[in-house]
């Protein structure tokens, strides 16, 4: 009896350690697994979605690894999940739980194979990470001079050209002239936690960027202020051409709309209008160049593709929908749908909620969904 008695123990402790493991259940048809009207998605001609993952609370941005692993941050869940292809068939059928109850973790980097996640105040490092998926490392603090301030407090990270991790600080506030130059700004630092600087200003909360791979400029998204009403200010692309600029908060929206609060202190002139205006209220979050051979030749070479998260205070609902923008150095030629759907425009009603884009080495893309709690993969088959 005692044999049998240690032997269970042994058991429910070996089943314990493993228990941030999920296997994903997986069906001949995506659609069918976590019943999405998927076939209400309109894409261009040729265009396929599916389903690469699901059950993944509150997924907000993802990072892929050389490797393949698949790290997505969550808002409201306080979880950083890691996905894993593990037979190659282009859907994720295991999943950990790297940590959990974190302070909105949205934001994910990958680096040197360590995972870099950003809470509200501070930039977590977990080392060596996907040789300890199944046990993973606690994690090394960064840096953790970020502002407490949860409204606007998530953010989405990332690794710049130059090596250095981005860092977004949105506005404390809907509208608001804030006394420390930390807040509206976009900050970098070097990978180790030091040497952190404000690189971009004026900024009230970006929760996407990204950098053309052949100017190497920043293109950020950036959402607008609310209660001026259903049609004003606008939400934006910005292009940042060299460091230390400033995109107007809270001075002026849009490119040329004065706050009426805070405008007559500064002259839009004075600032950097954004590339593209995207309607008031879309909620633009997260942006990736395409950088694939998939896609077909018109979807290559300065085409950025972001997601439009949707309004949450109009009174008929925007955005909920992908989004593309031709570029041309600093310019935006052209701002045409990529995706939609999400929206049932009749009845007002959405049923899901695009926030990340990324790219898998194949030429496919990934798009993460908070609202419905999965990972997309669209793919073209001509």
């Amino acid at each position: 009896m005692r044999f049998i008695y240690v032997f269970v123990v042994l058991s429910f402790l070996a089943v314990s350690s493993c228990s941030n493991v999920k296997p994903i259940s997986k069906t001949a048809a995506p659609a069918e697994t976590t019943k999405l009207p998927l076939d209400k998605l309109k894409l261009p001609k040729g265009f396929k979605i599916s389903i690469y993952a699901e059950d993944v609370t509150t997924a907000r941005e993802m990072a892929l690894s050389p490797n393949g692993t698949l790290f997505v941050g969550t808002r409201d869940k306080g979880s950083v999940y890691a996905l894993v292809d593990t037979d190659k068939d282009f859907k994720a059928d295991k999943m950990y739980e790297i940590a959990k109850g974190l302070n909105l973790p949205t934001g994910v980097a990958f680096k040197n194979g360590d995972l870099y996640v950003a809470e509200v105040s501070r930039i977590l490092k977990y080392e060596n990470i996907e040789s300890q998926l199944a046990n993973p490392p606690q994690p090394k603090v960064v840096f953790d001079k970020y502002p407490t301030d949860k409204h606007h407090g998530w953010k989405f990270i990332a690794f710049g050209p130059d090596g250095k991790l981005y860092v977004p600080v949105g506005a404390p506030c809907n509208i608001c002239e804030s006394k420390d130059d930390i807040y509206n700004s976009i900050t970098r630092l070097n990978a180790d936690g030091t040497g952190m600087e404000i690189v971009q200003r004026g900024i009230r909360n970006t929760v996407g960027f990204t950098w053309n791979p052949k100017t190497k400029n920043l293109w950020f998204t950036d959402n607008g202020r609310d209660m001026l009403g259903d049609d004003v200010p606008s939400c934006e692309l910005n292009c940042a051409t060299k460091d230390y600029m400033h995109f107007g908060y809270p001075f002026c929206h849009q490119g040329d709309l004065p706050d009426p609060e805070f405008g007559s202190k500064h002259p839009c002139s004075d600032y950097t209008a954004p590339a593209q205006k995207l309607g008031a209220h879309v909620a633009p979050l997260g942006i990736e160049f395409y950088t694939g051979k998939q896609f077909p030749a018109e979807y290559r070479d300065n085409l950025a593709i972001f997601a439009e998260h949707g309004s949450w205070n109009r009174s008929k609902k925007s955005g909920y929908r992908v989004m593309m923008v031709k570029t041309d150095g600093n310019k935006a030629l052209s701002y045409t749908p990529f995706i939609e759907g999400w929206l049932d425009v009749a009845a007002d009603l959405a049923w899901g909620r695009p926030v990340d884009i990324e790219l898998m080495p194949d030429g496919s893309m990934l798009i993460s969904d908070d609202f419905a709690n999965v990972i997309y993969r669209v793919v073209y088959q001509g």
